[in-house]
This record gives structure tokens, C-alpha cells and sequence, in this order.
């Protein structure tokens, strides 16, 4: 299976996420390739079987604004009959962005599978976490 993680990091901990999520991923036996938002062509990434994306929460629980919001946004339309699933890390709040997102992909005709959020860096139990999120997703 070919799988394919998209984020977009600003103080280290989504990529963390991203990476521990390649583990789990590769521990199943998947071909996976992770790179940081705009460094793929969106063919590629649409033409893969699972899409990952990971963004943290921003603001006022929302997807970072500058880079990934925007690309996001230009693929969204494309995601119909995608499998994805969706993670980020967050420092406050209840994990709206993540319940949004999920929505939004859902809207857009996406099958979302699951979704992950960590508070903060991702360390002890919750790298764990992040490696069975990869796994599970197989």
C-alpha cells in the first residue's frame, strides 16, 4: 500500500508526529513517503491509497493559515473517494480544529478513517500512540 504524509510543522512536534507515524506505518509493511507541505505534486499525493495529513492547531483552533490551510484548501476539492487520515499536535484547547477538519474532509467526500491529536511534543505514552496510529491505519 502506498501511503503518503503531508504536514506542515512550525515548532517540531506535528513532524515528530509524522515520523513516528512513518514507524508505524512501515512496521506494517506500507511504502511511505513524508514530506513537509508544497514539497510533493498534489498528483502524487491524490494518487496515493492512504493520504496522511498532519497540521497543528493554530490561533483560535484552526489549520495554520499560511501555508497549509491554503494548499489544503486548492486540494480539498480533489479529495472525493480519498482514504485519509488526519493528526497534529496542540498546546490549548479541546481539539475543535481536529473535529473541524475531520468534518471539512468529510464534506469534501474524503473517507476519513481516524485522526490523531497529541498535546504538545510527543513523548513517552504518546509516541507510542502515534506509532500504533500508524499501524492501526493498515
Amino acid at each position: 500500500m502506498k501511503s503518503v504524509i503531508v504536514y506542515w510543522s512550525g515548532t517540531g512536534n506535528t513532524e515528530m508526529m509524522a515520523g513516528l507515524i512513518q514507524k508505524g506505518l512501515e512496521n506494517k509493511g506500507a511504502a511511505v513517503t513524508k514530506a513537509f507541505v508544497g514539497e510533493l505534486p498534489d498528483d502524487e499525493i491524490l494518487a496515493a491509497d492512504l493520504i496522511l495529513l498532519g497540521c497543528p492547531s493554530m490561533g483560535d483552533e484552526v489549520l495554520e493559515e499560511a501555508e497549509f490551510d491554503p494548499w489544503m484548501t486548492s486540494v480539498e476539492g480533489r479529495m472525493a473517494g480519498k482514504t485519509v487520515a488526519l493528526f497534529g499536535s496542540y498546546d490549548w484547547g479541546d481539539g475543535q480544529w481536529m473535529r473541524t477538519w475531520v468534518e471539512r474532509m468529510e464534506s469534501a467526500g474524503a473517507n476519513v478513517k481516524s485522526s490523531l491529536i497529541v498535546n504538545l511534543t510527543p513523548e513517552g505514552d504518546t509516541e507510542q500512540q502515534c506509532v500504533q496510529f500508524g499501524e492501526s491505519l493498515l
